[in-house]
């Protein structure tokens, strides 16, 4: 068994060294799911944000307080409901009598990390106030704008399978995060691990940061100088091309989507320790970047998931 009661930083220097203490302590964290960690590095070192689509209680906001303590970002979960109000996420303006002017009062969306747990319960007015943010990295109230924090990065969370008293956030809205993930159960030997193991919670007290906001910042901008070969863009626009094709989906990828892959892309071959990107790291953000963003036609059997890997079946790799 895998001893995360107290882990303490090593004597690593660099940012990158830190970077893979802070994988590696989600990893001793969130146990046997290693892939869906990367992604979510991934999508934090591509300036996106994330969404986890997955039953309660495997896992999504332990990952989410595991990714704020290791980069050392201030940490905040909005419980999304439906008597949610936008104010509720951005904050409020109060009239200060005394002063003659009103008082800004920040809400719990100026924080670097925010989980917004249950996405899809609040009204599409407060879906918008969160997303509004998203996308632009500031809020404007009452006039005056207000720029977030950075690094600033949204891990939204919601219920696949209760759909009662849910707004299901539309298409435009779902394309406003990078990645989507699931974690699912974990199989026998870790499950075994997690039943016998310290509680998450008092682990994450335990836990220091392995990195800060500014190391995020700076890592941010090395994933950008990643090499990509002209082989690789051809790569990248084939697969764009065949999910345009009316017998794999309702709609193909738009070019937004396109240049979110391939930042993507370079963010997860910086976590492979490469300074350039190569086909295979095209293949293992793909489907992440896909299943939110694609729908099935009309009496298709198969699933947006086994849709998306054959599609990639069919496009040859340079």
């Amino acid at each position: 068994m895998i001893d995360i009661s107290l882990q303490k930083p090593t004597s690593a220097t660099t940012s990158e060294d830190r970077l893979q203490q802070a994988v590696d302590t989600v990893n001793q964290i969130i146990m046997g799911k290693e892939q869906q960690v990367k992604l979510a590095f991934s999508c934090l070192l591509a300036r996106g944000h994330l969404l986890i689509e997955d039953l309660p209680g495997v896992g999504k906001t332990t990952l989410a307080h595991a990714l704020a303590t290791v980069i050392g970002a201030r940490y905040q979960r909005i419980q999304f409901t439906s008597d949610l109000l936008p104010a509720d996420i951005l904050g409020i303006s109060i009239y200060r009598r005394d002063q003659e002017k009103f008082e800004f009062h920040p809400g719990p969306i100026f924080s670097e990390l925010v989980l917004a747990d249950e996405v899809n319960r609040a009204t599409p007015k407060s879906q918008s106030a969160l997303l509004e943010a998203m996308a632009e990295g500031q809020v404007t109230i009452e006039g005056e704008t207000h720029i977030l924090p950075k690094p600033f990065f949204v891990i939204a969370t919601q219920n696949p399978l209760d759909l009662a008293g849910t707004f299901p956030l539309p298409d435009s809205q779902l394309d406003r995060f990078l990645l989507s993930i699931s974690l699912g159960f974990p199989d026998p030997r870790i499950e075994r691990e997690l039943l016998t193991a310290r509680d998450r919670a008092s682990v994450l007290e335990d836990t220091p940061p392995s990195l800060h906001p500014e190391d995020v910042m700076q890592l941010n901008e090395s994933c950008r100088q990643i090499h990509v070969s002209e082989a690789l863009l051809d790569y990248v626009q084939a697969l764009l091309a065949e999910t345009r094709n009316s017998r794999w989906f309702e709609s193909g990828l738009s070019p937004r989507a396109g240049i979110a892959l391939l930042q993507c892309c370079k963010a997860f071959a910086f976590l492979e320790g490469r300074d350039f990107a190569i086909p295979e790291d095209v293949k293992a953000v793909f489907p992440a970047l896909t299943r939110h963003r694609m729908t099935v036609p009309h009496g298709m059997e198969k699933s947006v998931e086994e849709q998306i890997s054959g599609l990639m079946g069919q496009v040859a790799i340079p």
